[in-house]
């Protein structure tokens, strides 16, 4: 069976290790650790340059929820153009109205504005206030997948309801599990679900090469990077095939 992995990486550094480890797709991003913000226009160059594999930059302007202004959609609209001028082949985003239902017409015109890129709804889905509506409504806007803990933390809690969005979904739009993923688990989740595609961040940690550290610097992390270890993706692709 053929399964797709998606990784996702906050720098130049972790995405050039999550291509060299297997990656099939990468979700490029910012700031992970506040769930995922837009990357530079120059960090999304430079990986589109170096990587032939599928690029899609994660465009959200802001931690917190996904309700935004005027303002702040006219400035998500300018960045997926710009990720379409630099030639990647898709992007992640997601609207929710006030009552927790999904902003059809922003999604919508986000889609018109993104083809031919691909648009993945992300999990701003998971704080969508009915699943089953919100899937429909996203397959008519014309997104190609949906990203999904099964409206809870860690995927592997939401198994049930992410089957079920399977079972619903068909062939029309893609479901792909995300969220605490490993290798430990990512097997289990492809047989509760039926799920083709899987979203991981295996996130990791290496200490600074910086020769010298202010000690009162270093006692709060200040020289600690974010990492991805390439064996983590390998094993991640690994788990599934046995």
């Amino acid at each position: 069976m053929d399964y797709t992995i998606e990784i996702a990486t906050t720098d130049f550094i972790t995405t050039e290790s999550a291509v060299k480890g297997g990656a099939d797709r990468i979700e490029l991003c910012s700031a992970i650790s506040e769930g995922g913000l837009t990357p530079s226009m120059g960090h999304i160059r430079k990986c589109r340059e170096m990587f032939d594999l599928p690029i899609f930059p994660i465009i959200r302007p802001r931690s917190g929820d996904f309700l935004y202004t005027d303002e702040e959609f006219d400035l998500m609209m300018s960045d997926v153009k710009l990720c379409k001028e630099l030639g990647c082949n898709g992007v992640v985003i997601g609207f929710l109205l006030n009552d927790g239902m999904i902003d059809k017409v922003r999604i919508e015109t986000v889609v018109r504005a993104a083809y031919p890129m691909e648009v993945t709804f992300h999990r701003a889905f998971d704080r969508c206030k009915d699943p089953f509506i919100a899937l429909e409504e996203l397959i008519e806007a014309g997104c190609q997948r949906i990203l999904t803990s099964g409206q809870q933390i860690k995927a592997t809690d939401g198994l049930d309801l992410i089957k079920q969005l399977i079972e619903a979904a068909g062939d029309r739009i893609i479901i792909m599990p995300g969220s605490g993923l490993n290798p430990a688990n990512i097997k289990y989740v492809a047989e509760a679900t039926g799920a083709r595609e899987f979203h991981g961040a295996l996130r990791s940690s290496a200490e600074s090469k910086m020769e010298f550290m202010l000690p009162s610097f270093a006692a709060i992390g200040d020289y600690i990077n974010p990492a991805i270890k390439e064996n983590d993706v390998r094993e991640f692709k690994k788990a599934l095939m046995l």
